[in-house]
């Protein structure tokens, strides 16, 4: 790719266009920012999925200046948004967005830009909360006959990149992570509901695509043994960033930002 490591200019020039990929929730859409500068020809394109729990107070602004970073980069790029908790969302509309999201957004990208989507470099990419959920996404077809978003064919995505990502539901449930995020997600805890506790991470198994974890050292918010016990179980790639925490890994001007780029290369 080419341009710099740090951030762009273009960043704060804001997404190209809303597409939405459902028509049962207005939060079914997702921002689709073009690459900038003079790219020819089709291009990767980063499918991410923002963090703040799976709670609707969180959403995707958040992840704005990330998007537009990336397209500095050359990337194409599509910032999700789904239905979380409080607003309609948590098990089980969550997951069957994100699959809805997943499987659409590549040709609704296609035909509105034609020409621009190298279906090949699929990126699903993911912050936090939504770091579980680019891995979930991409691990759909082992999970169980009649969970949400199953598929039957693995999904065609080229890697998976977590950035201080929930790899683990049930430690995460235990630890009361996120001020008991995952309990208010799933609506109970591993034991009582073991059914929702597929879609965990730690239960999916190793990726059949390149996987890498970015993970902060000092992260407060999802600790980095997470991270660590995720890369020694299945052999993702884990790259530690000492002195870093939780939100320095979606903020282009934060010296964590080259690591983030560096992952995203890594599985294209």
């Amino acid at each position: 790719m080419s341009g710099n490591n740090g951030g762009s200019d273009s960043s704060a020039a804001g997404p190209d266009a809303t597409l939405a990929y459902g028509h049962e929730h207005p939060d079914q859409v997702a921002d689709i920012t073009l690459p900038r500068g003079p790219v020819a020809g089709p291009v990767p394109l980063v499918l991410f999925l923002h963090g703040g729990f799976w709670r609707a107070r969180h959403d995707r602004l958040q992840a704005g200046e990330l998007a537009g970073a990336l397209a500095g980069q050359g990337y194409l790029v599509a910032n999700v948004e789904y239905r979380r908790v409080g607003a309609g969302g948590g098990w089980p509309a969550t997951f069957t967005d994100v699959a809805l999201a997943a499987d659409t957004l590549p040709g609704l990208i296609e035909a509105a830009y034609p020409g621009r989507v190298h279906h090949g470099r699929v990126v699903h990419c993911g912050h936090s909360a939504g770091g579980h959920l680019a891995l979930w996404a991409a691990a759909r077809a082992r999970l169980p006959e009649g969970a949400p978003g199953r598929t039957e064919a693995a999904p065609r995505v080229a890697g998976v990149v977590g950035l201080g990502a929930v790899t683990d539901l049930a430690e995460a449930w235990e630890q009361g992570i996120g001020e008991g995020a995952v309990a208010e997600f799933l609506e109970g805890g591993p034991d009582e509901l073991p059914d929702r506790y597929a879609a965990d991470p730690s239960r999916l198994g190793a990726l059949s695509v390149p996987t890498v974890l970015v993970h902060g050292e000092q992260d407060q918010r999802v600790p980095v043994r997470m991270a660590r016990r995720y890369r020694d179980d299945f052999g993702a790639k884990l790259i530690e960033l000492p002195d870093t925490g939780h939100f320095e890994l979606i903020d282009p001007a934060s010296t964590a930002w080259p690591h983030v780029l560096a992952a995203i290369r890594l599985v294209l």
